[in-house]
């Protein structure tokens, strides 16, 4: 696909998830599905019929197997936050109808303990994870995601 092909294409929208625990610290997986480090928050897809919130709930849970009870919303994005895929990219995920994500972002306080997180899922996406300081997330999540993880940090540090 050529720059201006992707350029004419929409934003899928999607939902994200900054998971935090009682220090403040927030919730980080290692892609399954990458061979470099690609650590990031949970986030996936609005099903039909769906509100924002109510995905941001179950792609929580489906992602960490951290369920609606143990975490309290705290705050949510004000708009959308998009960011563009890389060109390469583009062309083998969401088979090429995309170029890139518009994401409503949650803030979820989790009251749960380190044991009630379980990666493990029917479609697993994380191969690790771990509780990261805010002020360490963006150096590292992959670059093309900087740009959102910097403005949800903004948007939700009078809660961190």
């Amino acid at each position: 696909m050529t720059p201006e092909e992707i350029e004419k294409l929409p934003y899928r929208r999607n939902v994200g998830v900054m998971l935090v625990n009682a220090d403040g610290h927030a919730f980080v997986g290692q892609r399954l599905d990458s061979e470099v480090p690609a650590w990031q928050m949970p986030q996936g897809g609005i099903d039909k019929g769906e509100t924002p919130k109510e995905a941001a709930l179950r792609e929580l849970e489906e992602e960490t197997g951290v369920s609606r009870d143990l975490v309290t919303v705290e705050a949510e994005t004000e708009g959308w936050v998009a960011y563009d895929l890389p060109h390469d990219i583009v062309p083998r995920i969401w088979k090429g109808r995309y170029k890139g994500q518009e994401q409503k972002w949650y803030l979820l306080r989790f009251h749960g303990t380190d044991d009630q997180v379980k990666i493990e899922q029917e479609h697993q996406e994380f191969s690790e994870w771990r509780w990261l300081p805010a002020d360490e997330l963006v150096a590292n999540i992959v670059p093309f995601k900087r740009a959102v993880y910097e403005e949800v940090l903004a948007q939700f540090a009078d809660k961190l």
